[in-house]
């Protein structure tokens, strides 16, 4: 048996109809920069997750590089963020000459460790950057304490967490992306609502930063030709809108199927030894984008699973301390130990609504027999 790390073709096939009408729809009705369905999608994103203000960019990177300049994340200025993330989480910081100044991650949850981001926080400080990462937000309860007692930005990347919500010690539940001032959504293909190409999204719920986030995806002008701000050129594609507006009808039930994968694998993998499986902590609802394992002799596995048709991915192989482009910031080996332990233990199994019950059978007996040989 193979079982594919990820495939949209499942997906396309039971809902080719509706998609074929959308995409022909775009087309038939002539192609526009932030057409309808861009309009259209954000007022979805906007009802769905109840904030006020969803705003399309070319991609969440783009989306985490434009809310970062309009937060003043910039030259001579510390931004607090995690090690232990995509690429994009940090290097907006960097692109405007900002300070990435990272803090460990909490083992258990593999998001930033909330406890040690005050030890941190300097004269320059001026935001934090926390990143919601595989299937459960980071305690955005502390997050805000210490942005409110420091008077910090927040910007949430919730790239990988369309749906997770926090309740905290609130009263009630919020998404991901509305805590802070700004989050942003990524619509690269394998996200929980992933598009069949780059996409991302900008939140907010303050009217002054909407406004600006819809000047700056614009080259930075209010009135066409009229610029005020040097800004960019990122807008959400409207074939890509189209395509996701079909999926936002169905994201439910794709969430709570991702839901039910996730207890297949806990199930099938509790009692192995060698396997630490993912936990929750703090009053949230998770969603599971991926299924991420720490495991003893990771690389070995891997091979294996991949020898025999199994697809999986590593989120992430090297923190971000470690890569070359940051080695300008100082940092070394044994500065962020929990970081770089998950990098040399961390698996990602497949997981995606079309999965099969037989095919998490199949992942898993594998999983069970590398660790009997």
């Amino acid at each position: 048996m193979r079982v594919g790390f990820y495939t949209s073709k499942r997906e396309y096939c039971e809902k080719k109809q509706e998609f074929q009408e959308a995409i022909e729809k775009v087309l038939v009705d002539g192609i526009q920069t932030l057409g309808k369905e861009v309009k259209d999608l954000e007022t979805e994103i906007e009802n769905f997750t109840e904030v006020k203000h969803a705003i399309g960019v070319a991609s969440g990177t783009d989306a985490l590089v434009i809310a970062s300049d309009i937060l003043g994340f910039k030259k001579d200025k510390e931004v607090i963020t995690s090690p232990f993330t995509f690429l994009a989480s940090a290097s907006c910081i960097a692109k405007h000459d900002a300070k990435p100044v990272f803090v460990d991650i909490d083992e258990d949850t593999f998001n930033i460790d909330t406890t040690k981001i005050e030890e941190r926080i300097t004269k320059d400080t001026c935001g934090i950057l926390p990143i919601h990462l595989f299937c459960q937000m980071a305690n955005m309860d502390n997050i805000m304490e210490l942005a409110k007692k420091y008077n910090l930005f927040v910007l949430e990347d919730a790239a990988e967490a369309f749906g997770m919500k926090w309740k905290g010690n609130g009263d009630f539940y919020r998404y991901a992306g509305t805590i802070g001032d700004m989050g942003i959504f990524s619509f690269f293909p394998t996200k929980t609502l992933g598009g069949y190409g780059d996409g991302g999204m900008i939140i907010t719920n303050n009217d002054r930063l909407d406004e600006l986030t819809k000047i700056y995806r614009v080259h930075g002008a209010s009135v066409k030709y009229h610029y005020d701000y040097i800004g960019y050129n990122s807008r959400l594609d409207t074939l890509q809108a189209a395509i996701l507006l079909v999926k936002m009808k169905y994201i439910k039930g794709a969430i709570r199927k991702r839901e039910i994968i996730s207890e297949w694998y806990k199930e099938r993998l509790k009692d192995i030894e060698y396997i630490k499986l993912p936990k929750i902590k703090g009053e949230q609802e998770p969603v599971y984008y991926v299924f991420n394992i720490l495991c003893k002799d990771r690389d070995n596995l891997n091979k294996y699973l991949k020898e025999n048709g199994v697809g999986t991915s590593i989120y992430y192989p090297i923190p971000l301390h470690l890569q070359k482009c940051f080695s300008y910031l100082g940092y070394k080996e044994g500065d962020f130990p929990v970081a770089e332990k998950a990098c040399k233990n961390v698996l990602a199994l497949p997981i995606y609504p079309e999965i099969t019950i037989e095919e998490v059978d199949y992942v898993c007996e594998k999983i069970k027999e590398f660790y009997k040989k």
